[in-house]
């Protein structure tokens, strides 16, 4: 009986090894068939949409930034997918097209590339465009060398945008001639302004305004507080002879507060310089000036006559400080 069942048992296991063989031979027909056909590859999708196919994921994101690197700026510094693409293994025939760079050129249509740049200022205005921290860096330093001036601010500003043309960057030599030549600039700049703190500073003041300006220039031939037969009073101001015509300018800053005739001043403009100090200009053949004009110093605002209560053509300057008339050759005409 024993001898029965294994000699069953043996003849069963032969079948079966044989029917399992050929299910191995049969499934690997299959593969075969399978592989010659079709191929693995990863569906690429945006939104749902299906774009192509790629064999490598990570091969296709690289073709990507090497795809956009070749045809943009070197300046970039971050690419970024606005959406990332959905990938989905499958078999594909082997004869279906699919090449990758038609999907990087899909997918650069979804893709947002920042920049990045270096700004080169001078005193805060923005001079040059350079790629590099390095090249910005170096820049600023030679410039620093070259004109050994710290009263000069030099400046780099880091800056990002998604708008190539924005960029604009120089050559470092470029670059370096524009910076230096604003510079030089800056610097004769600065001197002159100096020239002018210096002069301002020189400059005679009442109340704290500048008398920037000599009406007009000729012969002083009455003083302030002189008695003349023509007077009822001293002299409220200082008479200075000229040609008629001759231009009146104002001595600083201000606003006309008058500008007409007034009896034994003649045709008189009174100008209002701030902080209670006003200058009158009296006996003028013409008045260029109306009540309310503003006027800077150096303005011209009337011509010399001999209006009103006048012997001869000449300019009569009055300086008054609160409504009191002062002497103006403590700060004009002084020498």
């Amino acid at each position: 009986m024993d001898f029965i069942l294994k000699k069953k048992l043996k003849f069963y296991t032969k079948a079966f090894l044989k029917f399992f063989n050929m299910i191995i031979i049969a499934l690997g027909i299959i593969i075969a068939i399978v592989c010659i056909k079709y191929k693995p590859m990863y569906k690429v999708s945006i939104s749902g949409e299906e774009i192509g196919y790629v064999e490598n994921k990570q091969a296709l994101e690289e073709l990507l930034k090497e795809g956009i690197t070749e045809s943009t700026s070197k300046n970039i510094d971050d690419i970024h997918l606005n959406e990332e693409p959905e990938y989905e293994l499958k078999l594909v025939d082997r004869t279906e097209n699919t090449e990758e760079k038609t999907l990087v050129e899909e997918l650069k249509e979804e893709v947002t590339v920042t920049y990045k740049y270096y700004e080169i200022a001078v005193e805060e205005n923005v001079i040059e465009k350079v790629d590099t921290s390095e090249d910005a860096e170096k820049l600023v330093e030679e410039i620093k060398q070259d004109n050994n001036n710290e009263e000069v601010k030099l400046s780099i500003v880091e800056k990002y945008t998604q708008n190539e043309e924005e960029i604009d960057t120089s050559d470092l030599e470029v670059a370096k001639v524009n910076v230096q030549d604003k510079v030089e600039n800056t610097i004769e700049e600065i001197e002159q302004q100096k020239e002018e703190e210096e002069r301002l500073n020189a400059l005679p003041s009442i109340n704290g305004i500048k008398l920037a300006v000599t009406p007009i220039e000729g012969k002083i031939t009455s003083r302030y507080g002189a008695s003349s037969s023509i007077r009822k009073s001293t002299h409220t101001g200082l008479d200075i002879s000229a040609v008629q015509g001759t231009d009146i300018k104002v001595v600083a800053d201000g606003t006309v507060i008058a500008a007409s005739y007034s009896g034994s001043y003649g045709n008189l403009v009174k100008i209002d310089h701030g902080n209670g100090v006003a200058t009158w200009y009296a006996h003028t053949s013409k008045m260029y000036v109306k009540v309310g004009d503003t006027v800077k110093a150096g303005d011209v605002i009337a011509a010399v006559g001999s209006t009103g209560n006048s012997t001869g053509p000449h300019l009569h300057l009055e300086i008054r400080v609160n409504g009191e008339h002062v002497n103006p050759q403590k700060y004009l005409y002084n020498n």
